[in-house]
């Protein structure tokens, strides 16, 4: 991978580089060095989110090696979501905006590899919706529920229509619906990588009409959450999640 040193052809117009602070490696494994102060300029906010780092030949210098080794440490913060790399006049090396997709690839490697099985993959969001359930009722508005509501309605067309990807499209949106209500930024996070995994699952193992008890269950829901009945809606969601479980792995059965 070859990173294009834009230096000089900049426009002055563009956003400069962030100010660094970084000094000469003097390990065997320089890359991992580089990376590691990175990541430490990163945690101690010198380095935020959208932020521009000098050109390559720039940081080869500061950082006192070769530019091989520089794009190796690039590479690497690249492959865990930290970095960005532009092409083009006004490009260049940027402190990612949101490393929420390296997290869900995280998660879908761990799948691929075997090290989470699905099983393993329904439990978890067993034990985390009712904590995502819980806060959502907690701070849900109007516009929250309506467009809960709406996502329903959603579904049931797509579920008459017999498109079975926009249906269960449609019912993963309500989870992260239910997790951006939720407040914790992590949470969405992590139900956007437990979906993406659920995902390949259900593509390995066909479409299934789960819509004669999938539907009743939402409209349940909707009226304990509506409530603001907390532990009524974390019951139905539970039972439903429960349901799945017993639908994708029937006793004594492990994709």
């Amino acid at each position: 991978m070859t990173i294009r040193d834009t230096g000089s052809e900049i426009p002055a117009a563009v956003k400069k580089a962030a100010p660094t602070h970084f000094r000469q490696v003097h390990i065997a494994r320089a890359a991992d060095d580089i990376a590691q102060q990175v990541r430490q300029q990163i945690t101690a906010g010198r380095l935020t989110p959208g932020a521009r780092l000098p050109s390559e030949r720039a940081l080869a210098e500061e950082f006192g090696v070769s530019r091989n080794t520089l794009r190796e440490a690039v590479r690497s913060l690249e492959q865990a979501g930290l970095v960005e790399l532009k092409k083009g006049a006004h490009g260049g090396i940027f402190i990612a905006k949101d490393n929420g997709a390296s997290i869900a690839m995280g998660l879908l490697d761990l799948y691929r590899l075997g090290k989470v099985s699905p099983r393993q993959l329904t439990e978890a969001r067993i034990w985390v919706e009712p904590i995502i359930v819980r806060e959502a009722c907690r701070n849900a508005t109007a516009p929250d529920i309506a467009l809960l509501n709406q996502n329903i309605k959603q579904a049931l067309a797509a579920a008459q229509a017999n498109d079975f990807r926009k249906k269960i499209a449609l019912h993963h949106e309500f989870h992260r619906i239910l997790a951006r209500v939720a407040g914790n930024p992590f949470m969405l996070v992590f139900v956007n990588g437990l979906i993406a995994v659920l995902v390949e699952f259900i593509e390995r193992i066909g479409p299934g009409d789960n819509s004669n008890y999938v539907f009743a269950s939402r409209r349940r829901f909707m009226k304990h959450f509506e409530n603001r009945d907390a532990e009524a809606a974390v019951q139905e969601m539970t039972q439903l999640l429960e349901q799945f479980q017993k639908v994708y792995f029937p006793i004594g059965i492990e994709l």
